[in-house]
């Protein structure tokens, strides 16, 4: 047996070809040896005539981005096969820039060649196209790998706004006084130092409030107050932060969502400057971020229905940039969580001011901020216990406010949900203390539908009122979830199991005819990550709400391993990505109502292998689930 042929036996996927297949492999084999570090081949240039295994040294491999600043660097050692996913399915153009290190020797193998063994030998094909799509689960490699032809300009877009860091913006530095301070004395200093936001301390010198000039006008010279009051009777809440290494769009977010203009930055526990959101918004001025404060501004339910219909645009244009599905899903929800606050404003103006403290929360994949554009109203309320006499009352008052609610945001395009789950049924509007029993009653029974039941109403979110009534409610459900919960936990993991992965036996893609069209349904095919990451949320006493943030604090928890939360984490945004492009492209190019059937044939050959690879990952962690969830309670 001469040397080729013995390392080739000796390396994947080389070791799965038959003896004499590989003789005649080493024949067509062609040395090449580099003597100084070389560029050998450039990203979406070179064109590869073939493939090369690395026998010594090393090839080094990149993406440069618009600053040619190399990313995602690997580096490749004896025995890799190079080349093989570039061949069969890039054109033949190399996916990364390369370069070969002084004393690397190759064997090189011809295209011709290595394409006959890959149609002669599937377990060899498979091996390069499975390759190629775990790589596709990383959403930065897509981003380099999709560049769209404006790259330029569009690598700043999506690298600057959704890559950069807080710490990256010149934030102000923390003027403050105490609350006794008087106002006067306050507005000097604001003067003295040329600031806009002073803040405000109390006994134990923690920041509990802030003033603004806007502050000083509507409060105190618009009422008449004495400028000797201390500015703690005038001062504006809450006290919002951002830690410096959030991301700069995540600032915006929070803004937004919690109606603050100003963010205190936090280092280490400890506030270090401020942004305002003027500031930001003026470093991203080309952003559609930027429509956010545009919606926040409308004046009438039309204005906003316009708003609302330009969406599909929007994320349209964050997707082609090559930003992350849920980044994406996160500027839907904080769009739709806008709408909603105006809408609850104005219903309190029509109806009159609610007789008691009260939350409206969204529920499902709004109330995990994973809304698509194919989304109903899922929403409910909780208010505040009262006295009998008043009881009734306080439910009135709210089945009307919620009706005014569901049916504004109707007309506006937040349809009504075809499930009833919205809080103007009588069903989903109510104290926190029948919400209490509602909680208990569907842990306890454990039904199918109580299951469901559960599931939707553990997925909820605050949006607008009272937060220590929802924090109320967390806690009670934190105390409950330390009781013994087998018989829920297992008829979750059952309901995590009901939606197979569609991959046929023969690893092809399953599919069902729709229209004359051969579809999966995609809505479907990701509904197992969402349940199965809920039941460990659950067992877990997780609260985070969305699908990734819950992912990533079960890493933390060490429930997930890092390999297995990076599989599950970079399926899950790969399918979210395409599910929102799909809706994206029927809604502006279609003119039609949105779904979530996938056509297979509009499929490219890369995102055929990746979604393969991706539905063995759900089914693998499937697998895990039944065995610690199922298994446990039939013994």
């Amino acid at each position: 047996m001469n040397e080729r042929v013995a390392y080739l036996q000796s390396i994947t996927p080389f070791n799965l070809l038959p003896l004499e297949v590989l003789e005649g492999v080493a024949e067509q084999l062609q040395e090449v040896s580099y003597h100084k570090d070389k560029v050998i081949y450039q990203q979406e240039t070179t064109k590869l005539k073939g493939i090369d295994i690395i026998v010594k040294g090393e090839y080094e491999s990149f993406f440069y981005d618009s600053a040619q600043d190399k990313r995602l660097i690997e580096h490749h050692e004896p025995g890799f096969c190079f080349g093989g996913v570039s061949v069969l399915l890039n054109r033949r153009q190399s996916l990364r820039t390369v370069i070969a290190k002084k004393g690397t020797l190759v064997y090189f193998l011809h295209r011709r060649d290595f394409r006959a063994l890959c149609k002669a030998y599937d377990d060899f094909f498979v091996y390069f196209t499975a390759e190629f799509g775990k790589r596709m689960q990383n959403e930065e490699f897509v981003h380099f790998f999709k560049q769209p032809a404006a790259f330029e300009e569009s690598y700043l877009a999506a690298d600057q706004l959704y890559s950069r860091k807080v710490e990256s913006i010149e934030y102000r530095p923390i003027v403050q006084c105490t609350g006794l301070t008087p106002v006067y004395e306050a507005a000097r200093k604001m003067a003295e130092h040329k600031v806009s936001c002073l803040f405000v301390t109390d006994g134990q010198n923690r920041i509990a409030g802030y003033v603004t000039d806007i502050t000083l006008r509507d409060k105190v010279i618009a009422q008449q107050r004495s400028p000797l009051e201390p500015v703690s009777s005038v001062m504006d809440n809450p006290i919002v932060s951002i830690d410096v290494e959030a991301y700069v769009y995540e600032a915006i977010l929070m803004m937004f969502s919690t109606k603050t203009r100003y963010l205190l930055v936090q280092k280490q526990g400890a506030y270090i400057g401020f942004l305002s959101r003027n500031k930001l918004l003026s470093e991203q001025a080309q952003s559609p971020l930027v429509f956010i404060q545009s919606v926040k501004s409308a004046v009438s339910d039309e204005e906003l229905k316009r708003k609302w219909e330009s969406i599909p645009h929007f994320v349209n244009q964050l997707l082609e940039r090559g930003v992350n599905a849920q980044i994406a899903n996160q500027v839907v929800t904080t769009i739709a969580d806008t709408i909603a606050q105006k809408v609850i404003e104005g219903a309190i103006e029509h109806v009159g001011p609610p007789p008691a403290k009260f939350v409206f929360m969204v529920l499902g994949s709004e109330g995990r901020k994973e809304q698509t554009f194919k989304t109903d109203q899922d929403n409910a309320i909780i208010y505040e216990d009262k006295a009998n006499e008043h009881r009734e009352e306080v439910r009135e008052y709210f089945l009307e406010f919620a009706t005014e609610v569901s049916g504004r945001l109707n007309s506006i395009g937040i349809s009504y949900c075809t499930g009833g789950f919205m809080a103007q049924n009588p069903k989903w509007t109510h104290s926190l203390s029948h919400w209490k029993r509602n909680y208990v009653s569907w842990m306890a029974e454990s039904l199918p539908e109580t299951v469901i039941n559960f599931s939707t109403f553990f997925d909820c979110r605050f949006v607008y009122g009272e937060a220590s009534i929802m924090d109320e409610l967390k806690t009670f459900l934190n105390e409950e979830l330390q009781k013994p919960m087998d018989k829920l936990f297992y008829n979750m993991a059952i309901n995590a199991l009901q939606y197979e992965p569609p991959l046929t036996f023969f690893n092809t893609i399953r599919t069902f005819t729709k229209n004359s069209r051969e579809v999966f349904d995609i809505k479907k095919a990701m509904t197992p990550i969402v349940d199965l990451v809920r039941v460990y949320a659950l067992k877990n006493r997780v609260f985070e709400v969305n699908t990734g943030e819950r992912m990533k604090a079960l890493r933390k928890l060490d429930v997930f391993s890092e390999a297995g939360f990076h599989e599950l984490y970079q399926s899950y945004y790969f399918l979210m990505s395409m599910r929102l492009k799909k809706q994206a492209i029927q809604i502006i190019q279609d003119k039609k109502e949105p779904d979530n059937y996938i056509d297979l044939s509009t499929l490219t050959k890369i995102e055929r292998v990746t979604l393969k690879e991706i539905f063995k990952v759900i089914g693998s962690f499937q697998s895990k689930i039944k065995i610690e969830f199922t298994n446990s309670v039939l013994g």
